[in-house]
């Protein structure tokens, strides 16, 4: 197992029973890091978000392919519960938990009615946000970001609320 997702193991799940199982790589996504895997009953999809040079955050891509091979946004029916991205910049370290329904709400999935994104920018907490719909987009995203950089206690109570929001 790559030394991102034991990383997230143990802060996610360092004080339950709780393990990663299934584990497959996304062989489209390795510049990410793409896996996907399981804990107890819940499917996970996996990355590792990339700084670029030219805008503020970090980018990380959402897409699989058809059976005509081409790209494609993920789709609502997709069989995962939430999309972990992993963040780290200097000695900074955090990731998001979004639960699925957030990203079919925020049009990163594709519905019915909407084509997805097969890409898309995450702004953790310690990024200074320039632009009006960055500053926008990270408000929301803030409610599913942990961030491990100190020792901060409230992530497992932040966890326990995003996993039990899938429930309800």
């Amino acid at each position: 197992m790559i030394q991102e997702l034991k990383k997230i193991e143990k802060l996610l799940f360092g004080t339950t029973l709780s393990q990663i199982s299934n584990l497959i790589e996304d062989e489209e996504a390795k510049e990410y890091f793409g896996y996907n895997f399981q804990i107890e009953k819940l499917n996970f999809k996996f990355r590792k978000a990339k700084i670029t040079p030219k805008k503020m955050g970090q980018f990380v891509t959402v897409w699989k392919r058809n059976s005509q091979k081409e790209t494609e946004p993920f789709n609502e029916s997709d069989n995962f519960d939430f999309y972990i991205i992993v963040t780290e910049e200097n000695e900074n370290y955090g990731f998001f938990l979004f639960p699925k329904n957030e990203l079919i709400k925020r049009q990163i999935l594709t519905t019915i009615s909407k084509e997805g994104k097969r890409g898309f920018r995450v702004y953790p907490n310690w990024t200074k946000t320039e632009n009006k719909q960055a500053a926008k987009t990270q408000i929301w995203q803030t409610r599913y970001f942990l961030d491990f950089t100190n020792e901060y206690n409230e992530n497992q109570k932040r966890l326990s609320e995003i996993i039990n929001s899938h429930y309800s």
